[in-house]
């Protein structure tokens, strides 16, 4: 009996076990973590309210709230079970989620900043002005949390080794999961805000017609004087000019046009369903006087000749495309490039598949090069830059399942879409020749 008196009142001072370590941090005070929680629950209402207010209180121009119940509903869900599990889990946990969510946070609010800074804000913009500091308040949070539950009772060479595995770790998650989320965020949420000025160098008219989803998309139209007529996408931006102005002086008509959520067009941007766009661009050259409606083309820059070679592949009046710096768009397309380091990007892109599905409301589209034959026997003609962007080497796999006619034409001096640029004189000889042939009166 003594002897056990003796030990309780030795041990009552001694350090705990090495098994009790980990309990230190949770015998803390637990207004440290309340404070924290309450942060963190702030910054995440301010993500979530200008989340809501883009997808249901105030969506774009020709779209109602209905349009957008995956891409407003699921990410309000998945912040909401944050906020839910955010005080039960392991300081670990909490930095990693206050991290992607800062990321998150930071992402949603680029639009309002983007407007902001581009044109005068409207609409949501104004609470995805607040979305950006509650995204940074979020980061802060995630660093204050790692610094104040960071080890202390560990060898300097054990301590090193765990930073380096976890700073790998995160590097790795950052890079393939959460900058494709974030990047097919903005893209689906960001669009060219203010139109160019007109350098067409022939007359034009701005003309409206509305796709068959009911979307009007505004555009200018140079008219015809040779009987065909060619559209040339996406966007009326400069560059899609300089090829407007090649084309039309050589007397074909032209027509550029906003596609969706672009410029003056209603809609949300960066949709995959946009090769509707083109469709209702055909339908609007069909009903022009001065067009023969079996004499029509379309010259189409990066995604513009993504979703004109869709489009040739499911639209008949389209006689002839002509596609420049056409890369990648989903998973499928990425596995079908000749680049060695595929496998590499191959999480990330399929996490941008799926967030890009997710945002835009819309399921991926087909493989470019499970469409390309169907195009045949009208004839393709394939631009791309050696090094371009967006996985441009695909383009000799669309040639190869392309049927004939067809033409590939690597410029390895250019950058993306830059052909024009890069031979002026070459690229107008054949691209023009290329259209001549393609849509000469018949006789």
């Amino acid at each position: 009996m003594t002897e056990s008196i003796l030990w309780q009142k030795r041990t009552a001072g001694a350090p705990p076990a090495s098994g009790s370590r980990r309990q230190r941090p949770l015998q803390r005070p637990a207004a440290g973590v309340r404070r924290e929680y309450a942060l963190f629950l702030a910054a995440l209402g301010v993500v979530a309210v200008h989340i809501a207010d883009d997808s249901f209180l105030q969506p774009e121009p020709g779209t109602a709230a209905s349009d957008h119940l995956v891409s407003g509903l699921l990410p309000l869900a998945v912040l909401a079970l944050a906020a839910a599990a955010y005080p039960h889990l392991r300081a670990g946990l909490r930095v990693s989620i206050a991290l992607a969510l800062g990321c998150f946070g930071i992402a949603a609010g680029v639009e309002g900043w983007y407007y902001t800074l581009e044109a005068d804000p409207s609409g949501d913009d104004y609470t995805g002005l607040l979305a950006v500091p509650a995204g940074l308040l979020l980061l802060c949070l995630a660093a204050a949390t790692l610094w104040k539950t960071r080890r202390l009772d560990e060898t300097r060479r054990r301590r090193h080794a765990r930073r380096f595995a976890i700073g790998v770790a995160g590097a790795v998650v950052a890079f393939e999961v959460v900058g494709g989320i974030v990047a097919s965020y903005v893209l689906t949420h960001t669009a060219r805000p203010v139109l160019s000025a007109a350098h067409l160098g022939a007359a034009h008219e701005d003309v409206r017609f509305t796709t068959s989803d009911g979307l009007e998309l505004a555009g200018w139209y140079m008219p015809s004087r040779n009987g065909a007529a060619v559209i040339t996408f996406p966007g009326r931006s400069d560059q899609t000019q300089r090829h407007a102005r090649m084309l039309a002086s050589h007397g074909y008509g032209v027509l550029l046009f906003d596609r969706r959520g672009d410029g003056q067009s209603e809609g949300d941007p960066y949709r995959w369903d946009g090769a509707k766009d083109v469709e209702a661009a055909l339908a609007f050259l069909q009903r022009q006087p001065d067009v023969d409606r079996d004499r029509i083309g379309g010259l189409g820059l990066s995604l513009g000749g993504e979703l004109l070679l869709e489009a040739a592949a499911e639209s008949q009046p389209l006689r002839a495309v002509v596609s420049e710096g056409a890369g990648v768009r989903t998973i499928r397309e990425h596995m079908d490039t000749s680049d060695a380091g595929k496998w590499f990007l191959a999480p990330q892109m399929a996490v941008i598949t799926g967030a890009t599905a997710v945002f835009s409301n819309h399921a991926p589209p087909p493989n470019l090069k499970d469409l390309i034959g169907q195009i045949a026997p009208r004839p393709v003609f394939l631009i791309y830059a050696t090094h371009g962007l967006g996985g441009e080497d695909i383009n000799p796999t669309l040639y190869a399942a392309a049927g004939d006619p067809k033409t590939l034409w690597e410029i390895p001096e250019a950058s993306h879409t830059g052909g024009l640029d890069a031979r002026p004189t070459e690229y107008e000889r054949r691209v023009v020749g290329f259209f001549d042939h393609a849509l000469r009166e018949a006789k």
